[in-house]
């Protein structure tokens, strides 16, 4: 895969069946189709996807979902179908998501993960993102603790 190739753009509701298929398939179900379409109407909410072209059309391959919140972005969602993990995809989609916000004036980000997810981790760290806090058993699928992380825009 070339990432010259890979696409950043603004969800529209023409991916919505792609977009739920990849979040059951990354999270579980976390949110519905109407919860889908209640952001793209949100002008507080910044739903951006990654797409491939194969056999003339386009493929949802990641997600990434901020809300902007007072002077902050809170980052919701960020997912990359697991064919496509480990070839800096999640970099790119973050590194999109937090030049969005920086455009909009927020002035940090924020966001939770999982303690034990430690690729995600590294990712956020690499990103300047440093812990702030802890919700005890916030899973509750697995009563794994999620750890909150903050960053200070420059």
């Amino acid at each position: 895969m070339v990432l010259e190739a890979v696409k950043v753009k603004n969800l529209t509701e023409k991916e919505l069946d792609q977009v739920l298929e990849l979040d059951s398939l990354c999270f579980g179900g976390l949110w519905s189709l109407d919860g889908y379409k209640r952001e793209i109407a949100s002008p507080n909410s910044c739903l951006l996807t990654l797409t491939i072209n194969i056999k003339e059309s386009e493929k949802v391959i990641g997600l990434g979902c901020f809300w902007s919140i007072l002077e902050e972005a809170h980052l919701t969602i960020l997912a990359i179908h697991p064919d496509f993990q480990g070839k800096s995809l999640g970099k790119l989609l973050l590194t999109k998501l937090l030049e969005k916000a920086e455009k909009k004036g927020l002035e940090r980000a924020t966001l939770e993960v999982g303690e034990n997810n430690k690729k995600a981790l590294n990712l956020y760290k690499q990103f300047g993102f440093v812990e702030a806090g802890r919700r005890k058993k916030y899973y509750k699928k697995t009563d794994e603790d999620a750890l909150i992380l903050w960053k200070k825009f420059i």
